[in-house]
């Protein structure tokens, strides 16, 4: 599986989003179990799109991240492309979609 970065600030995941072309942010919370189960799927997807850059935060962490990308649930994925937000997945995320939307914004990208 491919790692993902842990970031622990906002001023990282900005700092990350906005030095990065495709960045993909995953915020979870420790005692999510969807959240847990999702991962090592998103992780694996990140195999076929070398490009993308990867944060993972703890939304537990960084409470505030809830306001500053408005976040009502977790797991949550949101792509970036150079800063702007392009993709958002939540609760529910069915790789399948998430990959074909990557692939869209890869393909782009090039």
């Amino acid at each position: 599986m491919k790692d993902v970065n842990s970031v622990h600030s906002l001023e990282e995941i900005q700092t990350t989003i906005n030095e990065s072309k495709l960045t993909l942010l995953y915020i979870s919370r420790p005692d999510c179990s969807v959240c847990r189960g999702l991962l090592p799927q998103v992780k694996e997807l990140l195999y076929e799109f070398p490009s993308v850059v990867s944060i993972h935060v703890d939304a537990d962490e960084i409470p505030e991240i809830a306001g500053e990308y408005s976040i009502f649930t977790v797991p949550v994925v949101l792509v970036f492309v150079e800063g702007k937000e392009m993709i958002r997945k939540a609760r529910f995320v069915p790789i399948g979609e998430l990959r074909k939307q990557l692939e869209k914004v890869a393909e782009f990208m090039q």
